[in-house]
C-alpha cells in the first residue's frame, strides 16, 4: 500500500482484471455468450469470429540444445617448454554449467504481442513482426492460472499470457474450448 492507505496502480489494475474475468465467468455460466467484434486487419476463415483484440506479454516454455563455449586458457611462453597452452579448468567448468543451465526448459521469448481471440483459437502478432501466429483451440490441452494464464497444446510448447487482459482471456478460452479446465 502507498501512503494514505491507497493501493498501487499495478494492484488496482490486477484487481480490475480479476473482477472482469469473474464477471465474464458469471455471465457465461448464466447462459451468456461472448460478443463478436470486428478486427479488420486479421484474415479469418469462413465462419470464424473474433471476440477480443488486446495486448499481452507472451512467452513460450521450452529448452534448447546446449551450446558449449570454447575452452578457456592462455598461451604461456615457458623458458624450458616454449610456447604452450595453459587451460583454465575452473573457468571451463563454470562456463559448461552456465551453458547447461541456459539450455534447460524455461520461459523464453518474452515479448509484447497483440492477441486476438477467435472462435477457432488465439492469433498472436508479436511486436515488430508482420506474421500472425496461430494457436488453435483444437490442439489445446489445458488452461491454467489466475493473473497469468498458461495454455498447453498437444503440438507445441506451452504459451504464457500475462497482463491485464490475461485473466479475461483465460475464462474466454476455457469457455470456447468447452472443457472443465480451471482458469
Amino acid at each position: 500500500m502507498q501512503p494514505g492507505g491507497r493501493t498501487s496502480t499495478s494492484d488496482a489494475v490486477r484487481d480490475d482484471a480479476e473482477q472482469a474475468a469473474s464477471a465474464l465467468a458469471q455471465h457465461l455460466r448464466a447462459g451468456g455468450a461472448l460478443t463478436p467484434l470486428p478486427v479488420p486487419d486479421l484474415p479469418l476463415a469462413e465462419g470464424e469470429h473474433t471476440y477480443a483484440d488486446v495486448t499481452c506479454m507472451v512467452a513460450r516454455f521450452y529448452g534448447t540444445e546446449v551450446a558449449y563455449p570454447a575452452r578457456a586458457g592462455y598461451f604461456e611462453d615457458h623458458p624450458a617448454f616454449g610456447r604452450r597452452w595453459v587451460s583454465n579448468r575452473r573457468l571451463d567448468a563454470r562456463r559448461r554449467l552456465e551453458a547447461e543451465a541456459a539450455a534447460e526448459e524455461q520461459w523464453r521469448d518474452h515479448v509484447s504481442a497483440r492477441v486476438v481471440l477467435t472462435s477457432t483459437g488465439l492469433r498472436l502478432l508479436p511486436s515488430g513482426e508482420q506474421k500472425w501466429l496461430p494457436f488453435d483451440h483444437a490442439f489445446l490441452t489445458g488452461v491454467q492460472g489466475g493473473s497469468e494464464i498458461v495454455l498447453t497444446y498437444s503440438v507445441c510448447a506451452p504459451l504464457l499470457l500475462a497482463g491485464p487482459a490475461a485473466p479475461w482471456l483465460g475464462v474466454a478460452v476455457d469457455h470456447l474450448e468447452g472443457s472443465s479446465h480451471t482458469p
